[in-house]
């Protein structure tokens, strides 16, 4: 059985702040992400924080849209049909492919999550990025808030 994945993805730096994986795409899955990228939102910013996805039905309900709003969080979704401004998701996922996916073989579940654990750890502290100043997503943000 294939694994539903959700990331929250800063876009400042590129930086990967909370994700989730689940066998099926539930309510408390994208609750849970969602979640854990507000911890870190609270903590770190001070202007205006905006949450773009696109208009699964998570996105919509209730729950998300009510937690966002109590946390003084703007929500942007994607319009139908058009993928272009998921670019950004589409550049990590095509690195992810080619740095994990498509160069090694996983014994099960558990060890996918522990290599996508470790290659988000990778991505966001040592993964360098020429628009970062030749930076890691982490270094560029510590390096900019000194």
């Amino acid at each position: 059985m294939q694994e539903t994945k959700n990331y929250i993805l800063d876009l400042y730096n590129g930086e990967i702040i909370a994700f989730s994986m689940s066998k099926r795409p539930t309510l408390d899955f994208v609750m849970g992400s969602l979640k854990q990228a507000l911890l870190i939102i609270h903590e770190r910013v001070e202007y205006r924080t905006t949450i773009h996805s696109d208009q699964g039905w998570h996105y919509q309900h209730h729950s998300w849209v009510k937690t966002i709003k109590q946390n003084k969080v703007f929500q942007s979704m994607s319009r139908k049909g058009n993928c272009l401004d998921n670019a950004v998701f589409e550049n990590f996922f095509g690195l992810l492919k080619s740095e994990l996916l498509y160069i090694q073989e996983f014994e099960s579940i558990v060890h996918f999550k522990r290599e996508l654990e470790l290659y988000i750890e990778y991505y966001n502290h040592k993964r360098i990025k020429g628009k970062l100043k030749g930076l890691s997503p982490i270094q560029y943000r510590i390096q900019s808030a000194a």
